[in-house]
């Protein structure tokens, strides 16, 4: 059991520190934000 809880906070930890940096790196290229930013706004 304390085994599983290790693995499963090891892959939370992860996906924490990973899904910011994702984020960051698609903020880091203009056409894709405004690409974004077209098709959210294409919604309304």
């Amino acid at each position: 059991m304390n085994r599983k809880f290790f693995a499963r906070k090891t892959w939370i930890m992860a996906l924490a520190i990973l899904a910011p940096l994702a984020v960051f790196g698609l903020y880091l290229q203009p056409d894709f934000m405004r690409t974004m930013a077209d098709q959210i706004w294409a919604c309304f």
